[in-house]
């Protein structure tokens, strides 16, 4: 089964200020956003690490997912995240 799309939060650092994003193209798009061209909010506050990912289906399911996530009271994506990745590491590195 392909993934055709993902769910992303970046951060700046433990518990830290927290992106959340949607992509089909994940890794192109975690490198913009580490290069200062992802977005002017990732730039502004040094969000670049790429700290949690859910696969989707679709784009059109990412992003609802994405939308409800952004939702949430930061505590449930701080647990979300440790859940799927408890040190905080950077998982770039694991995608590319």
């Amino acid at each position: 089964m392909t993934r055709a799309a993902f769910v992303y939060i970046l951060a700046s650092g433990r518990n830290g200020t927290l992106y959340i994003g949607a992509a089909t193209n994940l890794t192109k798009r975690v490198w913009d956003h580490k290069q200062g061209v992802g977005s002017k909010f990732t730039s502004k506050y040094r969000v670049k690490k790429l700290v949690y990912l859910e696969p989707h289906e679709t784009i059109q399911d990412a992003v609802h997912r994405e939308r409800q996530i952004k939702k949430w009271k930061r505590d449930w994506k701080i647990k979300l995240i440790e859940q799927q990745n408890p040190d905080w590491r950077d998982l770039y590195d694991e995608i590319v």
